[in-house]
């Protein structure tokens, strides 16, 4: 038996090691695939470059690289023809040592490249899917074909939010596995002491100095930049404005230092105008453009707020660390998101909803709630009006929670559009006159009023 197992992102790596150390794909050998999939390869650090690649690999007998085997196409554009996935398969086992045996792979996104056309070239290979972060609470994006959806049998999935199940391939009612965060935090911790110690010293001499000055008990919180004008969410204006309301939120908090970690891609000129602002408020900033992914330094700086928009370390400095953390900016990209389906909806949600609101995890949540105050039937809800055609059981937990949350707060998390179109409660219907112009509804109204101040009392016909 060959454990394929298809890691693209550097978190994944973090997640997968740990699934290792648990005895996830005990039973065979285990391949690690490199797929990078990083949108902005030019920009971005290649897996094997990453930092503490070599201690995270080493849970796996052998790593192969799908993404040099195809080159110059990315792992995102791997989709062979009908005619073509027999010599693929001979290719992939030749190339990569598999022999005749049986294959078993643990795909990080079934539905889309690399991930599907691997299930299609593999076709008779037991099927696993592995959710890094909070992707793995919404729903499978596009509906996968029938052959592929009856060979699935396990989610792995890291319980970032303790008590909630996720959504992921639940139209093909996968075994779910959740990883315990101690195993990921294990692995955090392991790494994050060697290739993390440059940078805590940094920021060690960088609070010492500044609290030299201040004369006041450090209180460090770190910033997580998303660059999220590359998913056009934000113009560049805004987006700077959002990482100015971070400094904000962070000093209103009681920190006394920030640290500013930016997207790999994000330039130069944003960390100097975040500097300046910093500086406006008296508080001392430290931009540390390191290579280390943010969740190595959780274990290695060890803040006391970790502040962003919608990203996965939010969760992970709160789930596997204990650290506060805060959301800032989500309501203008609930707004902005679009189309509703969007796969970034579920995590903004549940950001928003845990780091932004104050709805508990399902594990901490009294018995009593409403249900408008329940994050599973808000998923539930949400998911439904993102992927209803996949998700028909879920609509009774979807009119549920809409007929309680009709005129409250938890309404943003929700288009008018979209829930008059499933025919959903927690909005007035448009009446005969919504689709006329401004203008002319007023002329319409005001004849009407007209009309029945003139026939006030007058008998009926």
């Amino acid at each position: 038996m060959k454990h394929l197992v298809v890691a693209s992102t550097s978190y994944q790596l973090l997640c997968l090691a740990a699934a290792a150390d648990h005895g996830v794909f005990d039973g065979g050998e285990r391949v690690l695939v490199l797929a990078d999939g990083s949108q902005l390869p030019e920009l971005t650090t290649p897996l094997p470059e990453v930092a503490g690649y070599d201690q995270l690999v080493a849970r796996f007998d052998r790593v192969v690289d799908l993404a040099g085997l195809i080159a110059p196409r990315r792992p995102a554009q791997f989709s062979p023809r009908g005619e073509e996935l027999t010599m693929w398969e001979a290719l992939l086992r030749s190339h990569w040592g598999l022999g005749e045996e049986p294959v078993t792979l643990w795909l990080d996104a079934i539905q889309v490249n690399p991930g599907l056309a691997l299930a299609r070239v593999f076709f008779d290979a037991d099927l696993n899917a592995h959710a890094d972060g909070l992707m793995a609470y919404g729903p499978t994006r596009s509906r996968l074909p029938l052959a592929v959806r009856q060979r699935v049998g396990t989610l792995l999935h890291v319980d970032l939010v303790p008590g909630l199940r996720p959504l992921m391939l639940h139209e093909a009612s996968p075994a779910l596995t959740a990883l315990p965060v101690s195993r990921l935090r294990a692995v955090i911790d392991e790494v994050g002491r060697s290739v993390g110690a440059e940078d805590a010293a940094r920021v060690q001499a960088f609070v010492g100095a500044a609290g030299e000055r201040s004369g006041e008990e450090p209180r460090t919180a770190l910033i997580l930049g998303q660059y999220l004008t590359k998913l056009e969410l934000l113009t560049t204006e805004e987006e700077d404005e959002l990482h100015r309301d971070m400094v904000t939120a962070a000093r209103e908090a009681g920190a006394t230092h920030c640290v500013f970690k930016p997207h790999p891609a994000a330039g130069p000129a944003l960390a100097e105008a975040l500097t300046a602002h910093a500086d406006a408020l008296d508080l001392p900033l430290l931009v540390l453009n390191s290579p280390v992914q943010a969740e190595l330094l959780f274990a290695a700086l060890r803040p006391h707020l970790v502040v962003s928009a919608f990203s996965t370390g939010l969760a992970t400095a709160d789930t596997v660390f204990g650290l506060d953390a805060r959301a800032v900016g989500t309501a203008r990209l609930l707004d902005r998101l679009q189309p509703y389906q969007n796969s970034n909806r579920v995590p903004l949600t549940l950001v928003d909803a845990l780091y932004a609101g104050d709805l508990p995890a399902p594990a901490a949540a009294p018995d009593d709630l409403p249900p408008r105050r329940r994050l599973q039937l808000l998923l539930h809800a949400v998911a439904y009006c993102m992927q209803s055609q996949n998700l028909d059981d879920l609509r009774h937990d979807a009119v549920s929670y809409l007929t309680d949350a009709r005129g409250n707060p938890e309404m943003r998390f929700f288009k008018k559009r979209r829930i008059l179109a499933l025919g959903l409660p927690g909005v007035r219907p448009p009446g005969r006159l919504d689709g006329l112009p401004l203008p002319v509804r007023r002329v319409v109204r005001r004849g009407v009023r007209v009309w029945r101040r003139s026939t006030a009392g007058r008998a009926p016909f």
